[in-house]
């Protein structure tokens, strides 16, 4: 799925002004312009180290069908070490006509979401447990708040992709779904918690489990 040029423009604009804005979000401060892996010999770093090429596939693949499933590319520390120390970092999403980000958080940084093509239903639940939801047409933004559980749904008939900025190189992401049911907590736990029956619990955990291979 390529992005047309109106939504090129709008990554751009994204690229330039998101950081400016989330930079001082909570990364802690470097006392070098940079940071270089470990056993790195500093006059061997060039202007490779300081490019990101993973997003190119959505320019380059006009022809490219879209991703059955809802697909994030990264753009963090992990991914572009030269990020690492600098605050700042990157996602784009990929969302399939029904597709869904389900609830999660980022721990270590807010979110600025961009959608630079098709629609998307977006929300979040503040700590008082109240819902801030909107419905996003292109070139809208929206901002989830560190560390609110928040959500991004395509309701629509077309695909959908948005890019988000975050204020810290390694964001982090908690899902809630995933958290809950796929992490472990006992099953007498979980149902009481929610309220039902140990049944219950286990038919959503087994939803989320992936299938054993045979």
């Amino acid at each position: 799925m390529a992005l047309s040029h109106s939504s090129s423009l709008l990554f751009l604009l994204l690229a330039i002004s998101s950081p400016l804005s989330l930079v001082m979000a909570g990364d802690p401060d470097i006392l070098t312009d940079y940071v270089i892996p470990a056993n790195t010999n500093a006059d061997n770093i060039t202007g490779d180290f300081f490019t990101f090429t993973g997003f190119r596939k959505l320019f380059d693949n006009a022809s490219a069908p879209a991703p059955e499933n809802f697909t994030v590319t990264k753009a963090t520390a992990a991914e572009f070490p030269a990020l690492n120390g600098q605050s700042v970092s990157y996602a784009t999403l990929v969302f399939p006509s029904g597709s869904i980000n389900p609830p999660h958080t980022h721990p270590r940084a807010a979110e600025l979401l961009l959608l630079v093509d098709g629609a998307l239903s977006v929300g979040f639940v503040d700590t008082a447990n109240k819902l801030f939801a909107q419905e996003l047409a292109v070139g809208d933004m929206f901002v989830f708040p560190k560390g609110m559980m928040h959500f991004q749904f395509n309701s629509g008939n077309k695909p959908a992709m948005a890019i988000s900025a975050f204020g810290s190189a390694a964001a982090g992401v908690v899902s809630v779904p995933v958290t809950v049911f796929g992490s472990g907590i006992d099953d007498a736990v979980l149902a009481k918690s929610f309220k039902t029956d140990v049944a219950t619990i286990q038919k959503l955990k087994a939803g989320l489990t992936p299938a054993k291979k045979a």
